[in-house]
């Protein structure tokens, strides 16, 4: 019944900034955690951020720290994606996904939204 929907994702110039959104419905998800994963064409799905709905433990992968921020509204049942300093190589599908416990591998995620390109140009 957990659904996820993406979106925000566009072409932009690298160095530029794109904020994408993440709208779950299907019930509350005080205790989950949320996280942002991403796939470049031939490339395996790697883990971006992860948040806990309550905000207490928040992590990100190597190649986004410092410039990727997650963060969730808990009126709205969003979560947002800010991505600043953009670069080509963040070029890719990024998914928004739900667990019920705090994990960054993807083989923990049972809900997953559809994905939302990113197209970063040099």
């Amino acid at each position: 019944q957990v659904q996820l929907v993406e979106s925000g994702g566009k072409l932009v110039q690298a160095g530029g900034s794109l904020r994408l959104s993440c709208a779950a419905s299907g019930g509350t998800f005080s205790g989950y955690t949320m996280g942002w994963f991403r796939q470049a064409p031939g490339k395996e799905r790697e883990f971006v951020a992860a948040i806990t709905w309550s905000g207490s433990t928040i992590s990100y992968g190597d190649s986004v720290k410092g410039r990727f921020t997650i963060s969730r509204d808990y009126a709205k049942n969003t979560m947002y994606l800010q991505m600043n300093s953009l670069k080509p190589e963040d070029t890719a599908d990024y998914f928004c996904a739900a667990a019920r416990w705090y994990s960054t591998l993807r083989t923990e995620y049972p809900y997953w939204g559809q994905g939302t390109q990113v197209t970063v140009s040099s």
